[in-house]
C-alpha cells in the first residue's frame, strides 16, 4: 500500500510492550523525541488493562488482536517470532509498516535487514517508507550480536575489505529477555544463600545453573554443530553486506562461537579480522573513532578497555584491545574486543533508528 502524503507524526504501536525490549522502546522513543501522533500499547491478554506512563500521559495496554493495527502507521514488534509471523502480515495488510525485532523475517526475500550505520539505503531500495510514495511493509532488525559486530567492523570493511571474521561472543542474560535477567539475579541470590545450602533452584529459563557459570548459547543446535545464534551472525552479515547472492567463495568468510555468560546486560565480542589489504592498527583506530555509533576505549597505559558494565545503558558500541594479529602477515589482520548494550543498540535503539529513516 503506497502512501500519498508525508507523515510528520505517525500513529505508533508497540507489540510486546511489557518485555525488556518493549520497555526500552518507550525509553528510546522518548529520549530521541520521536514524533508520535498516537501511541498504542499491545501485549498478551494477561497484560491488558495495565497502565503505562509515556509522554506525560497514561496509556492502557490493549490485548494484541487481528484488528489491532487499523489506523496505525508504524508498529514496533518485540513479542517473539511466533507472534510476529501471525500478526506482522496482518499489520501490513492494514497499511502499517512493521519493524520486527524477531528472527521471523530477517532472511525473507524482499524484507530489508537493516543496521542504520551500515546499510540505511536498503529501506529505500525496498520502497518502504512513511513518507509520500513509500509503501507499507516489514523491515527486520538483525540479531543483537550481528548488529554490535557490524557497527564496528563495517568501517574497517569499507576501507580494507574484510575477507574473514572469527567471532567469539559473550552474551548477557538480557538476550534471553526479562525472565532470563530475573533468573540470573535469583540464581545468584540462591548460590550465595548459606541458609538454603547454596542450592540453585530457579532454572525455568535456561534449565541449568547460570550464576557463576557460562555455557554454549542456548539457541537450538544444528546438524552441522553450529547453534542458531552462530549461524545468524553468518547469514545476516552476508545479507546486510549484499553478499548472500554471491558464490560462497566470493563472500566474507565468517565463523562464530556464541557463549552465554552471567552478565546482566550488554554483550561482548572478541573478533579476529583478516583483510584484503594492509590495515595498520593506528589507521583502524582512526577509522573507528570517526565511525557513527562507535566509541574507542583502548588505553593500554591504564589498561582501560570495553566492559559490559560500562556499556550498559549507553548507545554506542565500545571497541578496544585493537592490535595486530601476530599469526598473519603484518597489516593483514587485527584482533579487537567490543561491548554493546544488547537491549539498546542490539534491539530497541536500532529499531528506533530504522523508524527515523522511515520518516526522513
Amino acid at each position: 500500500m503506497a502512501r500519498t502524503h508525508a507523515l510528520e507524526s505517525p500513529s505508533v504501536a508497540i507489540a510486546g510492550v511489557t518485555g525488556a525490549v518493549g520497555q526500552e522502546f518507550l525509553a528510546v522513543l522518548a529520549e530521541r523525541n520521536f514524533p508520535i501522533g498516537r501511541l498504542k500499547l499491545l501485549a498478551s491478554a494477561r497484560s491488558a488493562g495495565r497502565e503505562v506512563a509515556y509522554g506525560g500521559k497514561t496509556h492502557t495496554i490493549e490485548e494484541l488482536k487481528e484488528d489491532s493495527f487499523e489506523g496505525v502507521d508504524l508498529a514496533l514488534f518485540s513479542a517473539g517470532g511466533g507472534v510476529s509471523k501471525a500478526f506482522a502480515p496482518l499489520a501490513v495488510d492494514a497499511g502499517c509498516t512493521v519493524i520486527d525485532n524477531s528472527s521471523a523475517f530477517r532472511m525473507a526475500e524482499g524484507v530489508p535487514l537493516v543496521v542504520p550505520e551500515v546499510n540505511p539505503d536498503a529501506i529505500a531500495q525496498a520502497g518502504i517508507g512513511l513518507g509520500a510514495g513509500g509503501r507499507s511493509g516489514i523491515v527486520a532488525n538483525p540479531n543483537c550480536s550481528t548488529i554490535l559486530m557490524l557497527v564496528v567492523v563495517h568501517p574497517l570493511h569499507a576501507a580494507a575489505g574484510v575477507e574473514r571474521i572469527v567471532a567469539s561472543t559473550y552474551q548477557a542474560a538480557s538476550g534471553g529477555g526479562a525472565a532470563a535477567m530475573s533468573e540470573l539475579e535469583q540464581q545468584t541470590r540462591e548460590s550465595l544463600d548459606e541458609a538454603g545450602g547454596r542450592e540453585v533452584r530457579s532454572k525455568a529459563v535456561f534449565g541449568r545453573t547460570y550464576a557463576f557459570n557460562l555455557f554454549s548459547h542456548n539457541s537450538p543446535l544444528q546438524p552441522n554443530g553450529y547453534n542458531q545464534e552462530e549461524l545468524k551472525m553468518v547469514h545476516e552479515t552476508h545479507k546486510i553486506w549484499r553478499q548472500d547472492a554471491l558464490p560462497e567463495a566470493a563472500r566474507t568468510g565468517i565463523t562464530a562461537t556464541c557463549i552465554r555468560v552471567p552478565v546482566m546486560r550488554a554483550h561482548a565480542e572478541s573478533l579476529n579480522l583478516a583483510f584484503t589489504r594492509d590495515l595498520h592498527e593506528d589507521e583502524a583506530r582512526e577509522l573507528l573513532a570517526a565511525a557513527p555509533g562507535v566509541v574507542v576505549v583502548d588505553d593500554r597505559a591504564t589498561e582501560t578497555f570495553p566492559t559490559p558494565l560500562d556499556a550498559s545503558g549507553t548507545d554506542p558500541v565500545q571497541v578496544g584491545r585493537i592490535r595486530r594479529d601476530l599469526s598473519r602477515p603484518a597489516g593483514r589482520g587485527l584482533d579487537l574486543f567490543l561491548c554493546g548494550d544488547q537491549i539498546r543498540k542490539g534491539a530497541a535503539l536500532n529499531a528506533v533508528q530504522i523508524a527515523e529513516l522511515l520518516i526522513a
